[in-house]
């Protein structure tokens, strides 16, 4: 079997492509409508994926808001997608009590910080300066939820046990609260008001940015006890927040937990947990496999597109070699073999798909990206997905042109010149 040499090879394929672009140009109208069909498919696949990458950035930016080898127990899942016929049974569960998580941080051994939490309120804050819009949320903390939240001091101090055994009137804000209702000086040794209670400042937690185009800095913590006394246990109860002494010690570090958990509420053996343990990994497994649905679901039918788009091409393609009959006559009475006219009407074929599926791709990013736009979150390329927009483009040009192309190859030289 003979193979064509890597230059002749290039210069045919060269003289194929600059062939295919002539031809798409002198058609310009017929091109546009039948690459109409690809810019769609491809359109729809990019810009669904950009936007779901764009939306899982900021997902996971925002899911992550645990400390490292952290994870938390709660009555509730912490993210529940599509189905929700299990919250009957969620509502049914009692409530995690503060003593369930002295009784973990108690037995633990495998834990290096546990921490107990509840958000309790959420309204506006007053100070002598400003009052805030009502979207502040306060939290009520115990000191080890600083370790586990990774919330690190910029300045002051966290809580102590001192403020959770008094109970005291004390409170640590978050970065952009600080800077809301102070915005002259330092927030520590000031005074807010919580629902019209005064509290003493005494830190101010680093800035951890926005999530999900709101703001994950504006908030207030006060001791658990402090938030107890003030509002009760809240109808979802309370997390509890462990994190493991290291990575290689995280697996049996959970398992302890729920050991001691199952034994505190008082959980029989063979029957399954009453509360739900969940880290940073699982709530984003737990998100990407949601979204691994949607995927499938755009790509099934922005490919049924893609093929009503090939179908077309194909259309158009045998037209052409209708139309150019007498062209294809002439170029093998001078030589040209039955591989060059098959490759000239493939390669017009991919070039037509391609030129679709690039403009496709670029609507594609830009449309995805608006959502990036309103959520003031940065924009994201997804260049995987770019990468197989385009590579499908070209198999729908192989297949589709292949037939019209091995019509015009096997065309009768004789009777192709006569053709009028």
């Amino acid at each position: 079997m003979k193979f064509l040499n890597p230059t002749t090879f290039f210069a045919e394929s060269w003289e194929s492509f600059t062939m295919a672009l002539n031809a798409l140009a002198a058609h310009k109208l017929r091109s546009a409508l039948t690459l109409l069909g690809v810019l769609i498919g491809v359109f729809s696949i990019i810009v669904v994926m950009t936007a779901m990458r764009v939306l899982e950035r900021d997902v996971e930016s925002n899911l992550s808001q645990l400390g490292g080898q952290t994870f938390a127990i709660q009555k509730w899942p912490a993210v529940q997608f599509g189905d929700r016929s299990d919250w009957e049974k969620y509502w049914r569960r009692k409530d995690i009590t503060i003593e369930q998580g002295q009784t973990v941080e108690e037995k633990a051994t495998l834990a290096a910080a546990v921490g107990i939490e509840g958000q309790f309120w959420s309204g506006a804050i007053q100070t002598r300066y400003t009052k805030t819009a009502p979207t502040v949320q306060m939290f009520g903390e115990t000191p080890g939820s600083f370790l586990a939240h990774n919330w690190i001091p910029e300045e002051g101090r966290v809580l102590v046990e001192s403020d959770i055994d008094d109970a005291r009137d004390v409170c640590v804000l978050g970065s952009a609260l600080a800077k809301t209702v102070f915005p002259f000086g330092s927030a520590v040794g000031e005074e807010i008001k919580i629902n019209g209670i005064p509290y003493a400042v005494v830190g101010v937690l680093a800035s951890k940015g926005a999530s999900l185009g709101g703001n994950q800095d504006n908030f207030a913590i006060v001791p658990l006890t402090t938030a107890l006394d003030r509002y009760g246990l809240r109808w979802t109860g309370l997390s509890i927040l462990v994190q493991a002494r290291s990575a290689a010690s995280y697996a049996d570090c959970e398992e302890q937990v729920r050991s001691i958990l199952r034994a505190a509420r008082r959980v029989r053996p063979g029957q399954p947990d009453d509360f739900e343990l969940f880290s940073n990994d699982s709530l984003i497994a737990q998100f990407d496999t949601f979204t691994r649905a949607v995927r499938v679901g755009v790509t099934v039918v922005s490919s049924i597109a893609l093929i009503a788009a090939g179908v077309g091409i194909m259309n158009i393609m045998l037209v052409s070699v209708t139309e150019r009959t007498r062209e294809i006559g002439v170029r093998r009475a001078v030589g040209a073999k039955r591989r060059n006219i098959m490759g000239q009407f493939i390669m017009e074929a991919v070039v037509l798909c391609e030129i679709g599926g690039v403009i496709g791709v670029v609507f594609g990013i830009l449309g995805g990206n608006v959502l990036a736009w309103f959520m003031k979150v940065p924009p994201a390329i997804p260049v995987d997905w770019i990468g197989l927009g385009l590579l499908i483009c070209s198999i729908v040009g192989v297949v589709f042109g292949t037939y019209p192309a091995y019509k015009a190859a096997n065309l009768d030289p004789i009777e192709s010149l006569r053709y009028e």
